[in-house]
């Protein structure tokens, strides 16, 4: 079925709050509309497919992402196309096409179209987060990223098994009388994958240079939140004001820090336009870093805003919130 229609809209500048088009009213991945699907229903990673040896996303998911319709995203791409070179994004060829739909039941509006749909790589989508600046697009760009890293992350602890995988399936292919005890071995294999995928640890050590990989822990730490979050640093500045809009609606959050008048000036406008956070003057300077998620404390190893630039630790205390909270 067609998606809702938008109106064309003339070339403009790319700004902070630029929309992409005008958004459309939600709907499945075959484009048929539907009553309501929060961004938490939608797994990521299980959108992500490879092509020519790349894991990528189909123009189309990503504007299902988006909220917006696929030509209107091609067309601000292309009206950016120094910005994305092929390694960035490119277009599929009929056979890799066809190939597609025949993978994936998704994609069966693709059966007659006569123009090829495009792929961004991780490359690509990062550059989408410089090139459609609105709220909307670059939160989910965000969780985008999120997918790509986790995905990259669930390969590599399990290269070992995709080895044994292989062999299998090459020893399935040798002879067919073995199929039914294969499967067996393949599902026993799974359920052991799902067994080891990376999982929130309470505690986690990041080497030095690990920026990503510690921003992404503690985007999830705030994430899981069900009622509040509590910040204790006597250092924060806007990236922390990004990080705790990733937080579940309704969920409290307060951060605790030094006086610090741009950060003020930088709070009172995210106040403005976003949810609200509090702010509370540390009445002294503190030694180490809280982050309190509902009625669990973390041990920060370094200041959110630099985790990762140095070796740090994130550990779970077997202490109340309040405990912490008397001391300031």
């Amino acid at each position: 079925m067609a998606i809702n229609k938008m109106k064309k809209k003339e070339a403009e500048p790319v700004t902070n709050c630029d929309q992409l088009g005008k958004p459309v009213a939600k709907y499945d991945l075959l484009d048929n509309p539907i009553e309501k699907v929060s961004d938490e229903e939608i797994d990521i990673a299980k959108l992500i497919v490879v092509v020519r040896g790349q894991q990528v996303l189909i123009d189309r998911d990503i504007a299902m992402l988006y909220k917006v319709e696929t030509k209107h995203l091609n067309e601000r791409v292309k009206r950016n196309d120094a910005r994305f070179p092929e390694r960035f994004r490119f277009q599929l060829s009929k056979l890799e096409m066809k190939e597609l739909v025949a993978k994936y039941d998704r994609f069966n509006s693709l059966k007659h179209s006569t123009s090829c749909p495009y792929a961004f790589t991780e490359q690509g989508i990062s550059m989408l987060s410089a090139v459609v600046t609105s709220q909307k697009a670059v939160d989910t760009s965000i969780r985008i990223m999120d997918a790509f890293v986790g995905m990259r992350r669930y390969i590599s602890a399990n290269a070992h098994i995709f080895q044994r995988l292989d062999r299998v399936e090459r020893q399935q292919i040798e002879n067919k009388l073995w199929m039914e005890q294969t499967d067996d071995k393949i599902n026993a294999i799974l359920s052991k994958m799902d067994e080891q995928s990376p999982k929130l640890l309470p505690e986690q050590i990041f080497a030095t240079g690990c920026v990503w990989d510690a921003w992404t822990y503690v985007s999830d730490l705030v994430r899981s939140a069900k009622q509040r979050i509590v910040l204790i640093d006597n250092f924060v500045d806007d990236r922390v004001l990004s990080l705790l809009d990733k937080r579940a609606d309704g969920v409290e959050t307060t951060i605790h820090s030094r006086y610090y008048e741009p950060f003020l000036v930088d709070l009172k406008k995210h106040n403005a336009q976003y949810r609200e956070i509090k702010f509370i003057q540390l009445p002294q300077r503190n030694h180490d870093r809280f982050l309190f998620i509902d009625d669990d404390v973390y041990l920060l190893g370094a200041s959110v805003k630099d985790m990762g630039a140095g070796m740090c630790a994130v550990t779970k205390m077997e202490v109340s919130p309040e405990t912490i909270l008397k001391y300031l």
